[in-house]
């Protein structure tokens, strides 16, 4: 059989979350291997999503935006109906949208602890949800959670981020079983310490405390690149990943090898 190739010629994905950080690296990854790309994000991160759309555009492809709430049950059904209408099909579904609040186990309020897991475990179930009912219907898609690789380790602080993080990869491993029947392979990536918006946000260390942390656990030496995960995705993403399912690939710089 010759070899399937990474072209993403002809197919449109969805990436959520994309105004920003990996999201938008992912879609604009997504776009010059060949993929039309639809892009959403809540409001306030729209003015990035538009912004990534342009750059996407100037690939030769077709790209437009969607405001997504992934919290927003019939958003996310809207948002997949209009994305259909707009370019006639959905191949991939990449659930990139999360968010981290970090706080001591001891600390955690109900509220926190339910927009982390509702946000990361609870949006990309029903995200994908609704891809794979279009999928079923054209016969097969992609869909690719974003992880971390958090999922298989622990961190001090990140009881609810943890925790959403490890349910997504192993929710990732039954939607795979059940439907490759229909075609549909769904795998995760587990990005390590990237350098986002978000994740500076909610970093509240110091440039020595960061250091040290980075030389203990990170041999790579520095937080990761958004870019630096768009192999996985596009691999993850293209006809030769067709045999590739339930899987979570790990890019975090060798952290998890140590």
């Amino acid at each position: 059989m010759p070899y399937a190739g990474l072209n993403l010629d002809g197919m449109t994905a969805l990436v959520t979350g994309s105004g920003r950080g990996i999201g938008s690296a992912l879609a604009f990854g997504l776009a010059q291997a060949g993929a039309n790309v639809a892009l959403s994000d809540v409001p306030e991160q729209l003015p990035g999503a538009r912004e990534t759309a342009e750059r996407i555009k100037g690939e030769g492809v077709d790209s437009r935006t969607y405001g997504l709430d992934v919290l927003d049950l019939a958003n996310i059904r809207r948002t997949v109906d209009e994305v259909v209408r707009d370019f006639g099909r959905l191949d991939i579904l990449v659930n990139n949208a999360g968010i981290r609040r970090r706080q001591p186990a001891l600390e955690v309020t109900e509220d926190n602890w339910d927009a982390v897991i509702d946000t990361n475990l609870k949006g990309p179930f029903f995200c994908a949800q609704a891809a794979a009912r279009v999928m079923i219907e054209q016969g097969g898609g992609r869909i690719i959670n974003i992880s971390s690789q958090l999922a298989i380790i622990a961190g001090e602080n990140r009881a609810a981020y943890c925790a959403s993080k490890a349910g997504l990869a192993n929710l990732t491993r039954v939607l795979a079983l059940e439907w490759i029947k229909y075609g549909i392979t769904v795998n995760a990536i587990g990005p390590g310490p990237t350098e986002t918006p978000g994740l500076l946000a909610a970093d509240t260390r110091s440039a020595a405390e960061l250091a040290a942390d980075l030389s203990a656990n990170m041999p790579l030496g520095r937080r990761m690149l958004p870019e630096e995960l768009v192999g996985a995705a596009v691999y993850l993403a293209s006809p030769s990943a067709s045999a590739t399912t339930g899987h979570l690939l790990i890019v975090d710089g060798g952290w998890t090898a140590i």
